[in-house]
């Protein structure tokens, strides 16, 4: 059963804290229990995450198999939808922009490993859900 995805434009504060943040908070799923930390990026409005781990059992396969789930930014929770991105256009502007995002040193390691060609298919969009 999947969920239709609006087109909402993402609240701009959220947007911000995704400027100024190197971690947001995200569920996947009804039922997923906690928020796990990760990085998210936005390119030209629309927001995006991929799969460190590319577990079988993760928030990206709970956005797989459900369609939904929820962002935390601060104290806030937004509703969201999500949905695997394969394209691969987009997929290289999304690593340019973890490239540029995330430039600390301790951090180069793993923005070296997101941004291979073979974590594109874990890359997921969210859509602000309203």
């Amino acid at each position: 059963m999947h969920h239709t995805v609006a087109n909402y434009p993402f609240p701009q504060e959220f947007i911000d804290y995704l400027a100024s943040h190197t971690l947001a908070g995200v569920k996947g799923g009804k039922d997923g229990h906690r928020f796990l930390d990760i990085w998210m990026v936005e390119v030209n409005g629309r927001v995006f995450a991929r799969s460190w781990s590319k577990s079988n059992r993760s928030w990206f396969t709970a956005f797989k198999e459900e369609g939904i789930g929820q962002l935390k930014f601060g104290d806030k929770i937004i509703p969201v939808a999500g949905k695997p991105l394969a394209d691969s256009q987009t997929n290289s502007l999304i690593d340019q922009a973890y490239k540029e995002k995330y430039t600390q040193a301790h951090n180069l390691v793993y923005v070296n490993g997101i941004t291979q060609p073979e974590y594109h298919e874990y890359t997921m969009e969210f859509f602000y859900d309203a």
